[in-house]
């Protein structure tokens, strides 16, 4: 009985549920219908370890691989390059038939930024073994051929990327420790040069000869001592020429009364005569002596006993003697002790240049040590950047291209029909059961006795006649095409002086994700 009863109040608004499950029905057939294709192509990288090594011959780009792929992303993901790949692949053209629609080159990169996919699994982890870096790269667009050729084309940048990031930075780390080489090379030759001329300056002031100094200044002194001793004699012995002479006088020889010229005419005729004992008279030295002799006899003869001749007595002549050796004396002692005060001027000098010069080598050495470890830097640098340069090193490569699918990836038709069908057959099933619990009226004679209390002996159906139930139907069927017409009428209008539905339905999955943009050149 109570099935009945409800089956009786189901078909009583028949025509409510089969309004709102034909509608929901025919959206979702119509959304199935409007929805554009989507396929996805994707293709699988791998990161390779080095070929190399690193106990051989290390690479200098040691950037991990995990840090690698996400920088190698950010860089294709950039403005510019999305904005190449569209307007180079021609992802947004125009479909044959329709209007091309212009999109604004911030929408072009944000909807490519969501339709490029770039994953990466493996790789080091903190806990378990380390698995091999893959890499899935996908692209979803309207048709299977530019999926494929979208998604190569981005494993053709990241392929690219990553060989132009580790040959560049390769390179760049050479070229660093090549300046680097040229520098402290330079440095190296203009501290040297300060070195040498610093020390060329100071010769004489140089640690490595103050032993020699030292030894030097000892042997002065002593010769000083000497000179003093010997002066104090040659004095002594001219005081005691003096009180001589004072005491004595003048003492008369043969000598004494010779004139200058005359003692000099008798020294040369004795060296003659005792030359003439060991040489011939042809000899030169023999004729020279005798050319001397015969131009001071000249001499000698014109003189007379009152001539202007200086005649010199024994006494002047030692006390000259003595004044000459002493005068002889006291310069060579000025002499020793103007070199004693250089040489002590140089040992005094020699300890702060002596620091100097340490302080300039010490720099020398820590920059030589600095240009020995650039040069093996630049050594390892050269490696490095054979080893990227002849693609040795790490290295993403490809394990499967993408292909066209053959199957698209969305939408799936066939569920959108059947959920749409089940979610109008639930919708007015539920409007019936709405409208039926807004309905306070009594309905079944079990529902007078549980509201008012008495018992209902029978009960008389309420029956329409011919004419009205005909009227019924009508009134349901007007209902039923004005609402139909009304929901028609409204879809024309958009369609018609607003946007056609297919292009409204895209842009309106585009705006919550969706949906794939199909055509329309990059404004």
């Amino acid at each position: 009985m109570e099935f009945r009863f409800y089956y009786t109040l189901f078909l009583r608004r028949l025509h409510w549920f089969l309004i709102v499950a034909v509608l929901v029905a025919a959206a979702g057939i119509g959304i199935a219908r409007m929805l554009p294709t989507v396929y996805e192509a994707q293709a699988m990288l791998v990161v390779e370890s080095e070929q190399i090594p690193d106990s051989l011959a290390a690479s200098t780009v040691q950037t991990q691989a995990t840090e690698q792929l996400q920088i190698i992303q950010q860089r294709i993901l950039t403005r510019d390059t999305l904005v190449d790949l569209a307007n180079r692949l021609q992802i947004y053209a125009a479909v044959p038939g329709q209007p091309p629609i212009p999109m604004d080159a911030d929408l072009v990169v944000e909807d490519l930024r969501q339709r490029i996919k770039i994953v990466t699994t493996g790789g080091t982890t903190s806990r378990g073994p380390v698995q091999a870096t893959l890499v899935a790269v996908s692209f979803e667009a309207p048709t299977a051929a530019l999926a494929a050729a979208v998604t190569n084309d981005v494993v053709t940048l990241i392929l690219r990327t990553d060989v132009e990031m580790r040959t560049g930075a390769a390179r760049q780390t050479l070229e660093f420790f090549q300046q680097e080489v040229t520098r402290l090379d330079q440095e190296l030759s203009r501290r040297n040069t300060a070195i040498l001329q610093f020390k060329e300056a100071n010769a004489n002031t140089m640690p490595d000869s103050l032993e020699f100094r030292r030894t030097q200044f000892g042997a002065l002194q002593q010769q000083l001592l000497a000179l003093q001793q010997q002066i104090a004699e040659v004095g002594d012995s001219r005081a005691r020429l003096v009180r001589v002479h004072e005491v004595m006088g003048d003492t008369t020889t043969e000598t004494a009364n010779m004139t200058v010229e005359a003692q000099q005419l008798k020294t040369l005729q004795d060296q003659m005569t005792a030359q003439l004992a060991v040489l011939s008279p042809e000899n030169p030295k023999i004729k020279f002596l005798k050319a001397q002799i015969d131009s001071l006899q000249k001499v000698v003869d014109a003189q007379t006993p009152g001539g202007t001749g200086q005649r010199v007595s024994a006494y002047d002549t030692q006390l000259a003697d003595t004044d000459s050796l002493l005068a002889r004396l006291t310069q060579q002692k000025d002499q020793i002790e103007n070199n004693i005060k250089a040489i002590q001027a140089s040992i005094d000098a020699t300890p702060a240049n002596a620091i100097t010069i340490d302080t300039m080598q010490r720099d020398y050495d820590n920059l030589r040590a600095q240009y020995d470890q650039a040069v093996a830097n630049r050594a390892r640098a050269q490696t490095g950047d054979t080893i990227e340069s002849m693609a040795k090193g790490q290295r993403i490569s490809v394990i499967e291209q993408a292909v066209a699918p053959t199957d698209p990836a969305r939408p799936n038709r066939l569920l959108i029909v059947v959920g749409s069908i089940v979610g109008g057959v639930a919708l007015g099933l539920g409007l019936v059961a709405l409208l039926e619990l807004m309905q306070s009226g009594i309905r079944r004679p079990v529902e007078i006795t549980n509201k008012l209390g008495i018992t209902v002996f029978a009960t008389l159906p309420y029956l329409r006649t011919e004419r009205q139930n005909r009227w019924r139907l009508m009134r349901q069927l007007v209902m039923v095409t004005v609402v139909l017409g009304a929901i028609a009428a409204a879809l024309w209008t958009l369609n018609t002086y607003y946007m056609p539905l297919d292009l409204l339905v895209q842009q309106i999955g585009n705006k919550f994700g969706l949906l794939t943009p199909s055509s329309g050149p990059v404004a």
